[in-house]
């Protein structure tokens, strides 16, 4: 056996070799890993509980085996005794050690910085018009002399008092209408899908039913509780998609399901699983049983729609990224997705528009409604992979744009997701060039009286998405770094926030005993490569659509809702349009899942209007790779930005004598 041994933790991505028998939480402080321990490693607090990944990883190099791990002792023994036992593949930090390499994933409830979710639902007005209605009726008791079933004196009574006539139902409602009509005393409320099946029966009068609606995105899964009959929001949950242990990005996961056989059913559990524990948080949270929800709207990228509803999202890996299908799932019952709300609850999924432009952007669209105007309106959900929507009531284009997770802190020296601690917002000096940052968590400035009073208890540990896109636009204005993105290494001598690097420069933004956040050349060049796919696919939209500017410019998504636009458009992530122009749209593919979910004429015209979408394939696209190499540069090597420079200074271009893209600034092409 090798004298040490390989440890890969998810979702940081960190990894490192140590000598075996080295515990894992261990490992995981050496390499700066976020894991809880209360009780120093002593086995008594749980809190360091690690999940083992089995089976190839490509990605890493590693071939991971429960037996890399040691066997359990009397350590995880006793723990058990005194707590109960742990989970299906879980493991105390403290206890397992190395004994061979091995991915470990650090679940969310092990993290002492735990992601804040901040998906929330956005204030629209919907027009309600719910596709499944309750109706109160009072049904005849048997009587021998006249020899009908229980379900068909209740569809009699249904007809008699509501006027409904025809419905069809299933044999779960047969297995619960004989009971309830009982308990009920005759009187029993009934549900009605699209007038015309029955679908739940409850005995007596049930006055709330809810539906879920969903956005399940590679990253973050986020879920709205509604009340069906008023519309209104009730509870909001969110949780990271427990996938990300297979891998961080979109292919990663494709490749994992394509190297190790039923990698696809493991994925598809593992989503569901997390899909019923979000509908018990939020039935919890508002008080009602998960019996109450009887409907539920998904939407997803192309890769997490199939992989929710069982189908093997493989034929996406590669051209020509061929979708199972392109239509809405309807009517689909609860069961069939495992999903632990009302056994006969119906579920929908919005339909996919294209190989990897997915039923999020179509949500995205229904919640935007660019097909309803005139103005030209460019909507971008940004994530790991970027969806792009371009267009008016004339004509609607689509793309997306593999721009990685660098936007969500992956790929980033200093990264993390936006949890308290992360630094969220920059600012720079260009006269001293010396940095002010505000932390999530605080309300506070680092240069403002009581900062680090209100960060005592959160630390500064890390900086997220927005944090480094300030950042390095910050750094840009300031002239640290030139418009190719080369860190300006003579002000070294200048400042000692400027430090050497390897054969690179890095710009030191915070230090302290126990953490360093560098902006360092790598950091810069990951986020020119994630812009410069983003803008790319924009300018291609653009060409197709014949026109050189938009009139609007939505920005989607968790990152989207929290970047500061001015500093987007400055680092050359979206083209030039007016600042008052751009604006967050919040969630958007959640907010469209709600509006299919309290509105059938909504599910409707989505499925309409998506039939004539324009979908354009940038990794076939010849100009692509020219577009993106001029988008590099920052904001961009030849769009002059005029309205941009109108109210900010950019810094003349200069030369460095690094050609933007090549060598590290190529981009790969990769779907992401």
């Amino acid at each position: 056996m090798a004298d040490d041994a390989l440890i890969v933790f998810t979702p940081s991505g960190r990894r490192g070799r140590f000598p075996v028998g080295t515990p894992v939480l261990e490992a995981a402080r050496a390499l700066g890993v976020d894991i809880d321990s209360v009780c120093g490693g002593r086995g008594l607090c749980g809190r360091c509980q690690v999940e083992l990944c089995e089976g190839g990883f490509a990605k890493h190099g590693v071939h991971s085996r429960a037996d890399h791990l040691s066997p359990r002792g009397d350590t995880e023994f006793g723990w058990e005794l005194r707590r109960g036992p742990l989970g299906t593949g879980r493991r105390l930090g403290c206890a397992a050690t190395l004994l061979g390499d091995v991915v470990v994933d650090v679940p969310p409830e092990s993290q002492v910085h735990r992601q804040i979710v901040r998906k929330r639902p956005e204030v629209v007005d919907i027009a309600l018009d719910p596709i499944i209605r309750l109706y109160f009726v009072e049904v005849q008791q048997p009587d021998m002399h006249v020899p009908t079933s229980d379900l068909r004196r209740l569809k009699d009574a249904l007809q008699y008092e509501w006027h409904i006539a025809g419905l069809a139902s299933d044999v779960r409602v047969m297995q619960q209408v004989q009971e309830a009509l009982r308990q009920g005393s005759w009187q029993v409320t009934v549900a009605v899908y699209d007038d015309e099946r029955i679908i739940a029966v409850w005995p007596g009068l049930h006055e709330k039913v809810y539906g879920i609606a969903v956005d399940v995105g590679s990253t973050t899964i986020a879920a709205h509780l509604c009340d069906l009959q008023t519309g209104e929001v009730v509870a909001s949950a969110g949780r990271m998609n427990p996938q990300i242990r297979f891998g961080e990005d979109l292919m990663s996961r494709v490749s994992y399901i394509m190297m190790n056989p039923g990698g696809d059913a493991e994925m598809t559990a593992a989503v569901r699983e997390a899909l019923s524990t979000l509908a018990q948080e939020l039935a919890g949270e508002a008080g009602i049983g998960v019996g109450a929800i009887v409907e539920a709207t998904i939407v997803g990228n192309p890769i997490m729609q199939s992989l929710v509803f069982g189908i093997n999202p493989v034929e996406l890996g590669g051209a020509p990224f061929a979708l199972a299908t392109d239509e809405a799932i309807d009517g689909l019952w609860a069961t069939e997705i495992d999903l632990a709300i009302h056994p006969n609850a119906r579920v929908y999924g919005l339909p996919c528009i294209a190989g990897h432009v997915g039923a999020d952007a179509a949500a995205v669209i229904l919640s935007e409604t660019p097909y309803l105007g005139e103005e030209l309106m460019l909507i971008v959900d940004v994530g790991t992979n970027a969806e792009i929507v371009l267009g008016n009531r004339h004509r609607l284009l689509a793309a997306s744009s593999p721009t990685g997770p660098a936007f969500e802190g992956a790929q980033i020296s200093s990264g993390q997701r936006a949890a308290k601690g992360a630094v969220e917002r920059v600012r720079i000096d260009p006269a001293t060039l010396e940095p002010r940052f505000k932390v999530i968590g605080s309300g506070r400035w680092s240069d403002q009286p009581g900062f680090d009073r209100t960060i005592a208890r959160v630390g500064v540990s890390g900086i997220c998405g927005s944090g480094i896109i300030e950042a390095i636009a910050e750094l840009f204005l300031a002239g640290v770094i030139n418009h190719e993105g080369v860190v300006n290494g003579s002000l070294a001598a200048r400042t000692p926030r400027v430090v050497p690097d390897g054969r690179t420069f890095a710009y030191i933004l915070y230090e302290d005993a126990s953490c360093s956040i560098r902006i360092t050349q790598n950091d810069i060049r990951a986020v020119q490569l994630a812009k410069g796919a983003l803008y790319a696919g924009i300018r291609l939209l653009m060409e197709h659509f014949g026109t050189e500017q938009v009139d609007r410019i939505r920005l989607a998504g968790a990152f989207g809702a929290h970047i500061d636009v001015k500093y987007a458009m400055i680092l050359g992530l979206i083209p030039d349009c007016r600042l008052e122009h751009v604006t967050s749209a919040g969630n958007a593919a959640g907010t469209g899942a709600r509006i299919a979910l309290l509105s059938r004429k909504a599910r409707r015209e989505i499925e309409e209007v998506v039939r004539g979408v324009q979908k354009v394939e940038t990794a076939t696209e010849p100009r692509f790779q020219e577009h993106f190499v001029d988008a590099m540069a920052i904001p961009h090597k030849s769009d002059p930005f005029p309205r941009l420079r109108a109210v900010v200074a950019l810094p003349a271009p200069t030369a460095s004598g690094h050609a933007l893209g090549r060598g590290q600034g190529r981009r790969q092409r990769r779907r992401a």
